[in-house]
């Protein structure tokens, strides 16, 4: 099952990492190098500047968290 999650996980990050390994996946969209912070009621997630996966985090980040379109009728 994780195997099929961590698949599903790099189709939706992007086409760069759509034939990647399990490895590489882990590598670059689950070993986060971030920084959680509370404030306000709200939790915030703080990235490096600089670091080179934040798109395809991103992208799957957004996928995952927003609201299922409705179904046409």
């Amino acid at each position: 099952m994780a195997f099929n999650l961590t698949r599903a996980a790099a189709t939706i990050a992007g086409a760069g990492l759509a034939k990647a390994t399990t490895a590489t996946i882990r590598r670059k969209l689950v070993t986060v190098p971030a920084r959680i912070a509370s404030s306000a009621r709200r939790i915030m997630l703080h990235l490096p500047e600089h670091w080179p996966w934040e798109t395809a985090w991103t992208a799957l980040f957004r996928h995952s968290t927003e609201r299922p379109r409705p179904a046409p009728s």
